[in-house]
């Protein structure tokens, strides 16, 4: 007789049942293995499992394919659940895997660190010396140079990153982001930096995004970055590239079909089976010049070639985790772009950019003719390879093999011939493997492994001041004066090899695809197509140990300061908001054209003061275009009458306790992150800056330092606005997302009009504009206020 069991036991069966299928299905979880985020930082690791979390849930809520940047970017969302997710409108709240800092933004991103009381970074965060190095006569000398002019601002970096635990790069370790892609790029992160070209490491599948100082402060400090959600451009890329076209032209081509702002409030996704053809350093420079559109970054997804890339930099156990994780480093089939560019790489030519803005793009084979069309000076006076955009052992060994080429012909160069490695490995590498040779056999200067002619530290003397010229780099950004500080110099850039080919006919009418060179024998030749390996077949040699991590004991470590200094200054805290409707504002300045940070905040020689608000306050929009006079730093003072330069007024109003306000035009403050473009006007009692449009990281800098970023609602009502006009700002009392301010103008002759402004400020930036700035909220809320 069948006794059926009890109830109870049937229970129990049924539970070791289903503890026994757990046990057996239960599958691994991407985050069980753990990998390092780079060779040189202990505890630190890649958090894959945060993204495969995180994606669980927006893709529960979205219920649609997402893109590649969408995927890394709502991968690191600090609130997966509640955030709001909405292209072009949601400000998003994210949690960066790192921060890096270059030596020039570093110094005020350190100030600002410290004055928010806390006693190490929440993340993984590096500085690098590479922009206080000015290029003059070579290398080696220009380096110790520069260690001796810069002593005092590479000891507090030294010893501020020594306390507060950050990875310090010494002078002549090479460029920012040449290091990152060579040490700590990993596909699937999230990086910010206080560089603009930070979205280099997008060659490694990476979100990196330039920002100002106080966003990697905030990171720096365990609090969220804040981001517009960005919209997504897709360029889709077919065939394969070959010849004399190199992944720089396809930057350059796009930079032609997007222009400055085309990238505005977008990150860059490219795409398609043309990926493959590109090299992971290719797809870097591809990524690094995006910021010459605007792009809040540019990436690549995962594949072989940053496999490769990371093998040979002896991060073999990353290449490998990204492989497992390859499915969420890359876009979802059927997803949407906002946007989509198509190019054929076996159509595309090599490309021109210039002169004055990277995004006037010529393909070589109408150049000569545009050029003789626009009477630009036909003469090459100096060609400049290298930079964070094309310093790659790829790009040297090709531009190499041209210079072999040409003296195998007996020629050396007609125009002066730069190179600047990249980093201290590229420059011991090439060295060793001869392209070095190659470029002093033919006459070519090895600078030092840093910045250098790329942001104006160089100390140029074949050319007067004034007197056109024209020079062609392989550099990313060449807005006047950018280079040299001369205003007639006609900056081109292009590719390392047309850089270096033209080197040889010292002619901007040369084609290397077409055109012939007579050799010393008196015969013609013409260029072979560049070659060159895309990795060292030997390996990376390291060169000299130039990294400096945190010690174990930090405690005791003093940060230098000299109070006395007229590089270092630390900080004080700006006034808060008083409550009150702001009235009689003078308008400083009201700005003609174009203006980059470089406009507001000059380099070259000011880089110096980058640690001293009050001394580089003194070149606060010196560049600007005054519309009243087609002069730059010449302004009116409207309480004296008198004429005088940007700061002295600005600094006679504050100190007069008079607010002032700036009127500026389309995509004010594109260029360089450089926050240093909204501290200065803060420092100097601004009030607000009124655009027709602004450049997405020179707007964010603003809010941070308390600034109003305000816009025409109607464009043309900058037309309306005279350089001699009060304006009060009305609405202040109920600031509020989403609703429009009112600026109210008082003409000289006694007439008002009222204009209607927009902004973008949500409620955390309404509320570090009532606190006087980020920083000053930040630091209430660290002492509990």
């Amino acid at each position: 007789m069948f006794n059926p069991p009890s109830r109870s036991a049937m229970l129990v069966k049924s539970l070791q049942r289903a503890v026994s299928a757990g046990m057996a299905t239960a599958a691994p979880r991407i985050g069980d293995t753990k990998v390092a985020m780079s060779l040189l930082e202990k505890g630190a690791y890649i958090n894959y499992q945060r993204i495969e979390d995180n994606l669980a849930v927006v893709k529960s809520r979205l219920n649609r394919p997402l893109t590649l940047s969408e995927k890394i970017l709502y991968g690191h969302l600090d609130d997966p659940h509640g955030q709001d997710i909405t292209r072009g409108v949601s400000y998003l709240k994210l949690r960066p895997d790192r921060v890096a800092c270059q030596d020039a933004t570093a110094q005020m991103a350190i100030l600002q660190f410290m004055s928010a009381g806390m006693p190490t970074t929440a993340v993984p965060t590096t500085v690098h010396c590479d922009h206080l190095i000015e290029a003059q006569i070579g290398g080696a000398k220009d380096l110790a140079r520069a260690i001796d002019i810069n002593k005092e601002v590479y000891d507090f970096l030294a010893t501020a990153t020594a306390k507060y635990g950050m990875g310090f790069w010494r002078p002549g370790s090479g460029i920012i982001h040449q290091i990152i892609l060579e040490n700590y790029a990993f596909p699937g992160g999230l990086m910010i930096g206080t560089d603009s070209h930070t979205p280099n490491a997008g060659g490694l599948g990476m979100i990196a995004c330039g920002v100002g100082g106080a966003d990697a402060v905030d990171v720096m400090a365990n609090i969220p970055w804040e981001l517009k959600c960005p919209k997504v451009i897709g360029v889709n890329l077919t065939g394969k590239i070959s010849g004399w076209t190199s992944p720089k032209d396809v930057i350059l081509k796009v930079a032609g079909i997007l222009t400055v702002k085309g990238g505005t409030g977008a990150i860059v996704e490219y795409t398609g089976p043309g990926v493959e053809s590109l090299s992971c350093t290719g797809m870097g420079t591809i990524c690094n010049m995006g910021a010459e559109i605007g792009a809040t970054t540019s990436v690549f997804p995962f594949n072989s070639r940053m496999e490769d890339y990371l093998n040979a930099t002896k991060r073999g156990e990353i290449a490998k985790y990204a492989r497992s994780f390859a499915h969420n480093l890359k876009p979802d089939e059927g997803c949407e772009y906002d946007q989509v560019i198509d190019i054929n790489l076996s159509e595309l030519e090599p490309h021109i950019n210039g002169p004055f803005t990277p995004d006037l793009a010529t393909p070589i084979s109408k150049f000569a003719e545009e050029a003789k069309k626009n009477n630009w000076p036909d003469e090459v006076k100096v060609a400049l390879i290298g930079s964070c955009t094309n310093s790659s052992y790829e790009d040297m060994s090709r531009s190499a093999s041209i210079a072999r080429e040409a003296s195998e012909h007996g020629l050396e160069v007609k125009s002066k011939f730069t190179i600047t490695p990249g980093s201290e490995q590229v420059r011991a590498t090439i060295e060793r493997d001869g392209q070095i040779g190659a470029f002093e056999a033919v006459g070519g200067l090895v600078l030092a492994n840093a910045c250098g002619p790329c942001i104006g530290q160089w100390d140029r003397r074949d050319v007067k001041k004034g007197e056109a010229n024209t020079i062609i780099t392989s550099y990313n950004r060449n807005f006047t004066g950018r280079n040299d500080a001369n205003p007639a110099t006609h900056a081109f850039v292009a590719s390392p090899d047309i850089v270096t080919a033209m080197a040889f006919a010292g002619s901007l009418s040369f084609n290397p695809l077409t055109d012939s060179l007579t050799g010393s024998d008196g015969k013609t030749f013409k260029f072979s197509d560049p070659s060159g390996n895309e990795l060292p077949p030997r390996g990376y040699d390291p060169g000299q140990n130039t990294f400096q991590p945190p010690p174990e004991d930090r405690a005791s470590v003093q940060v230098a300061v000299n109070p006395q200094s007229d590089r270092l200054q630390l900080l004080t805290p700006f006034e808060k908001w008083d409550g009150k409707t702001p009235t009689d504002l003078p308008v400083l300045i009201k700005v003609k054209g174009k203006c980059t940070t470089d406009h507001i905040s000059a380099g070259g020689p000011w880089l110096k003061y980058r640690g001293h608000l009050q001394n580089i306050s003194q070149n606060c929009l010196i560049g600007a275009i005054n519309e009243a006079n087609g002069e730059a730093n010449k302004i009116q003072n409207q309480e004296t009458g008198e004429w005088g330069p940007v700061p002295t007024v600005a600094a006679y109003y504050r100190d007069h306790g008079i607010k002032w306000v700036v009127v500026g035009d389309h995509n004010y403050g594109e260029g360089s992150s450089r926050e240093h473009a909204a501290l200065e006007p803060r420092f100097l009692g601004g009030l607000a800056i009124i655009t027709r449009s602004f450049a997405r990281i020179h707007e964010t800098n603003l809010k941070k330092q308390g600034m109003l970023a305000l816009t025409f609602v109607n464009p043309d009502d900058y037309e309306k606005i005279k350089p001699d006009d009060k304006v009060d700002i009305l609405g202040l009392e109920s600031f509020s997302p989403g609703k429009n301010l009112t600026l109210a103008v008082k003409h000289k002759d006694g007439s008002k009009e009222e204009i209607e402004l927009a902004h973008s400020f949500n409620e955390g930036q309404i509320a570090w504009f009532k606190a006087g700035s980020a920083l000053n909220l930040m630091a209430a809320h660290a002492k509990g206020n």
